[in-house]
């Protein structure tokens, strides 16, 4: 007779992807079925983290996100380009200065 609160014992090799399931793990090491997805074959490919699958288009992914888009910047503005010439004139400046 089994007991309400005892917990289901695991296979001892996973029915999903045939790794040896240890006597006291949780869930399959390998493929991550446990007694909550009922060691189905879909356990390891509906394991939550949400993954794109092999038909995932990243193309149209991107132009559904960003409108089409690019989400790379197009170059550096003008005004990045003076900073930076300026930073390092000062620095050089510095350096010269110093010695």
């Amino acid at each position: 007779m089994a007991y309400l609160n005892s917990k289901p014992r695991n296979p001892k090799v996973c029915p999903v992807c045939g790794e040896d399931v240890p006597p006291k793990a949780l869930a399959c090491p390998e493929c991550g079925s446990d007694h909550n997805t009922g060691w189905k074959k879909d356990a390891y490919q509906n394991d939550g983290l949400n993954l794109p699958d092999e038909e995932f288009d990243y193309d149209e992914f991107i132009k559904e996100e960003f409108g089409g888009a690019s989400p790379r910047p197009s170059g550096l503005r003008p005004l990045w380009w003076i900073t930076g010439i300026v930073l390092l004139v000062v620095w050089i400046y510095t350096l010269i200065s110093a010695g």
